[in-house]
């Protein structure tokens, strides 16, 4: 039993690597086409139904490139369809939030001290936050306000701000920037499925057969096709800061996730301005540099880490760790090894915050991170980084014991 936290750990690493290399390829067409889209210029003598051209460099080579509104006089015998890269980004990635976040949800997605509720409960509030905030944001676009731009940004960006407010007062505040990226990708995502692709397919149909489209299924996937633009470096930052407890884990979380909205609209409009040929507007990097200090100001806040209470209760799902006949032994080990540094005040040089919002103070913290000691410093050398504390083989080798004995519930040799 006490391998499968081996495999596990692996399983992990090759989803993540396929998240990774997806959302690269999706990431990378969308600014592209982004930009090309934005970059197009009528000549004259282009031919009939182009309404811009671009000419590119790249590879040694030259690339004259043309949009057509409608279509050609002759529609060719096979299209290429940018939309495998934005669907198996988000199954990569919902994969991932099984595999970390509800096989791991006594950890990783429920604080009790936020919501005492159950690991299941706790999923199916993240399941059905995923599914009706696309419901509800596609239906908001389908309505009247969905003709108005500016006012349909709006109140979108006021979803977002309760989203945010909503996940850190459910999950812990790793889960709930996770959330945000996850939420915010599954519009993203459920736009290319549900509007953007099926409507370029009844365009095309419809061209095939003579018919002449409905220009309203081009401005609908237009729509869409730039909220995803604006929102496509906000899911990165989510992405990339469940590393950094000063993001997550500090008393204004929830506004530094709304803030992170405001510097993706920032960044974005410089590069689609510039793409447009219509200036660089500098002041949108001014601006983005005053929300990042705004947001770093936040993190400063007083009670930045809410410290452990040393009595609290050991959570049932780890209770067999504490209960092991080997806690006190690594207890010793992981005071001696590792709390200098993961302590609500650290006192190794340096380290300010503990390292990953992770303590190991009370008999609770050490138990909940029973599967990481044992991965980080059991069975690999990961941790003590660089064995800065000179943890011996034998000090390992109780950690390892511990974990197999607590997980096979047997005292292992």
């Amino acid at each position: 039993m006490f391998e499968l936290a081996i495999f596990w750990e692996w399983a992990q690493f090759a989803v993540r690597w396929l998240h990774v290399v997806t959302a690269i390829a999706w990431i990378g067409s969308s600014f592209y086409f982004i930009a090309l889209d934005l970059g197009l210029i009528a000549r004259p003598g282009m031919p009939a139904g182009v309404t811009g051209e671009e000419w590119q460099v790249h590879g040694g080579g030259f690339y004259n490139i043309q949009k057509y509104m409608v279509a050609p006089e002759r529609m060719p015998e096979h299209l290429v369809w940018f939309k495998w890269e934005s669907y198996m980004t988000w199954v990569s990635g919902f994969l991932m939030l099984v595999l970390v976040y509800y096989g791991g949800a006594d950890l990783f997605l429920v604080n009790r001290s936020v919501l005492d509720v159950s690991a299941p409960v706790a999923i199916l509030i993240s399941l059905a936050s995923l599914s009706i905030g696309w419901l509800f944001y596609h239906y908001l676009c389908k309505s009247p306000l969905g003709k108005h731009t500016v006012g349909l940004m709006l109140l979108l960006y006021v979803l977002l701000i309760l989203m945010a407010w909503g996940y850190t007062h459910v999950f812990t505040g790793r889960a709930a920037f996770l959330h945000m990226g996850a939420f915010t990708a599954t519009i993203m995502t459920a736009n290319v499925f549900f509007v953007i692709i099926p409507n370029q397919k009844i365009v095309v149909a419809d061209l095939k057969a003579g018919r002449t489209p409905d220009p309203k299924l081009g401005k609908e996937a237009k729509q869409r096709s730039t909220h995803n633009n604006y929102l496509t470096l906000p899911v990165i930052f989510f992405m990339l800061s469940t590393h950094y407890p000063l993001a997550f884990a500090t008393t204004f979380n929830w506004v530094i996730a709304a803030l992170v909205f405001l510097m993706g609209v920032t960044i974005r409009h410089y590069f689609n301005t510039m793409h447009a040929r219509k200036g660089q507007p500098n002041w949108t990097w001014v601006l983005t540099a005053i929300i990042f200090i705004l947001m770093m100001w936040l993190s400063t806040s007083p009670k930045l880490f809410k410290a452990e209470d040393p009595n609290m209760a050991v959570a049932p799902a780890f209770e067999k760790f504490a209960q092991d006949p080997h806690f006190a032994s690594v207890k010793e080990v992981v005071s001696t090894r590792c709390s200098m540094c993961h302590a609500a005040e650290p006192v190794w040089e340096g380290i300010h915050r503990p390292p990953f919002n992770v303590r190991f103070e009370t008999d609770a913290e050490i138990a909940a991170r029973a599967g990481q000691i044992y991965l980080q410093a059991g069975r690999s050398h990961a941790m003590p980084p660089g064995n800065v504390t000179s943890m011996t083989d034998e000090e390992r080798q109780k950690l390892v014991a511990w974990y197999q004995s607590s997980v096979s519930g047997k005292k292992a040799e």
